[in-house]
């Protein structure tokens, strides 16, 4: 059976507050012992609470404690405080780890619908829905795109692979004959941003560098070996009909 979430909040019932309590102190001495015992570290603690005359300590002798105590203040101001924290601290280093967190999936989350709609520009769909914010990420999603497909095959042409690569490598006139559909981009959109175009770009550099799996896992079928030397190859992987 799955586990009830526990609610980390202060116990009002005296009763059950003092239960918790007993539980829980068993539990952290355990914890100590066991930390040092495995590890071989110096550590010790201490406890204070108003269902006990005196406090609770680990080790139970007190030159145990009075040694790792000993230790830590001979230390530098500095160190003592080095991973110091209290409740309000540690927790507002965890509110601004989780907003890193939560910055990076929605980076990333817009990556993925910026790519989505960038091969739903293949099948004719309508952009003039798109904003200029857009416009803009799907400029620089293709121009990311177009670079690594770049860097692949310059990575490949000085690796000096064998004729199984040759093919790959084969397909840069292709790319120079698609690349200005994609440098023709207006960064600024001044002029008229076609990011059909541009999309298509992308989509054709990306069945050069070895097979475009569309958006219902079909893997392609074109490969540079099939589009070489064919006329008006542009145009054909803009409309989508290979002849």
């Amino acid at each position: 059976m799955r586990r009830q979430k526990f609610k980390l909040a202060f116990i009002a019932n005296n009763s059950a507050r003092k239960a918790t309590y007993k539980k829980r102190k068993r539990g952290l001495i355990k914890k100590v012992n066991e930390l040092s015992t495995l590890c071989g570290v110096d550590a010790c603690a201490i406890i204070y609470s108003p269902y006990e005359t005196h406090p609770v300590v680990w080790p139970p002798s007190a030159i145990g404690v009075q040694r790792v105590l000993s230790q830590f203040t001979r230390m530098p101001e500095m160190e003592q405080s080095k991973t110091k924290v209290n409740q309000e601290t540690f927790l507002r280093h965890r509110i601004v780890k989780t907003k890193e967190q939560l910055k990076k999936q929605v980076k990333d989350n817009r990556e993925e619908e910026m790519t989505e709609v960038m091969f739903q520009c293949l099948t004719g769909k309508d952009m003039m829905n798109l904003n200029m914010t857009d416009l803009n990420d799907i400029t620089w999603l293709v121009d990311h795109c177009l670079r690594e497909i770049n860097k692949k095959c310059e990575k490949l042409k000085n690796s000096g692979r064998d004729a199984g690569t040759a093919n790959v490598v084969g397909a840069d006139p292709i790319l120079e004959e698609i690349k200005p559909l994609i440098l023709n981009v207006n960064p600024n959109f001044s002029t008229g941003f076609n990011p059909s175009v541009a999309a298509d770009g992308m989509q054709s550099s990306t069945w050069l560098a070895g097979g475009f799996v569309n958006n219902n896992g079909a893997s392609s079928s074109y490969n540079s070996n099939q589009l070489q030397g064919r006329p008006g190859i542009a145009n054909d992987i803009m409309q989508g009909q290979p002849q």
